[in-house]
């Protein structure tokens, strides 16, 4: 049996070889360069006005109101440190900062660990009414927090958990309602984020595991969390930037009167 072989057809004279188009080294460095400088330029229009606060403040009091800020490295330079002792010295403002931070923390850690459980929960894990209850979840972070204020802060007062009554180690009982509540306003993103970050991951791994007879708790602790290190420093970041710059919801549960700022 033969097999017929076609021969290549002859290359003519004269024909041109398609290439592609090279890039000089010149435009290559004149781009990147004009890069740089579109960076460098937004950088310094976005830090502006952080550096003129920062300068403002070590300006006699006063002087930000008859002139900019640019104006202090003029002669004569006038820095103080008078405001910052004003600040430190004649206010609650390390009890503040406390206060800030026995909020935070708490409304950081706690929604973020619930919600890594039922992140791989609903990513990994089959139960019924999955897509439903995580379609409902979703749909939570379309509800105004406003709406929850009142029926919130009713359960709180029903439960005993206002800043009037004193815990434990002297904890003010107003710290677990805001916590609370932090929680259940932080579970719906955290959630969502997290389960579609680990339906992502390999599902040979899982497989594998499934294999080696790990338990869904094994595989939860060995492999989601480890690969999955990114996601949950992402979620922690935004989780504390949006606790530490809330003010509402601790005025609310919590209250601002001295007592209360005092600790």
């Amino acid at each position: 049996m033969s097999t017929a072989v076609t021969a290549a057809p002859p290359r003519q004279e004269g024909a041109v070889t398609a290439r592609a188009p090279r890039t000089s080294p010149l435009s290559a460095a004149v781009s990147k360069a004009g890069l740089h400088v579109a960076v460098i330029a937004l950088t310094l229009l976005w830090v502006t006005p952080t550096l003129g606060l920062l300068i403002s403040s070590f300006r006699p009091g006063g002087a930000f109101t008859t002139s900019g800020w640019w104006t202090a490295f003029s002669p004569p330079f006038n820095f103080t440190l008078d405001s910052y002792r004003a600040v430190l010295g004649e206010s609650d403002l390390l009890p503040s900062f406390f206060n800030s931070f026995m909020i935070t923390i708490p409304g950081t850690i706690i929604p973020a660990a619930i919600a890594a459980f039922a992140a791989y929960a609903f990513a990994w894990m089959k139960f019924p009414g999955r897509n439903w209850i995580f379609l409902a979840l979703v749909g939570l972070l379309a509800v105004p927090l406003q709406l929850t204020f009142i029926p919130l802060l009713t359960l709180a007062v029903h439960l005993g958990l206002t800043s009037g009554n004193t815990l434990p180690f002297g904890l003010n009982a107003g710290f677990i309602a805001i916590w609370l509540a932090h929680t259940g306003y932080g579970l719906p993103f955290s959630i969502y984020l997290l389960a579609n970050f680990f339906r992502v991951l390999p599902q040979d791994l899982f497989e594998s595991a499934e294999i080696d007879g790990a338990s869904p708790v094994t595989v939860f602790f060995r492999l989601v969390l480890p690969l999955s290190v990114p996601a949950i420093a992402s979620l922690i970041i935004f989780q504390f930037l949006w606790v530490w710059n809330d003010l509402l919801v601790a005025l609310i549960f919590i209250g601002g009167t001295p007592e209360v700022i005092k600790g």
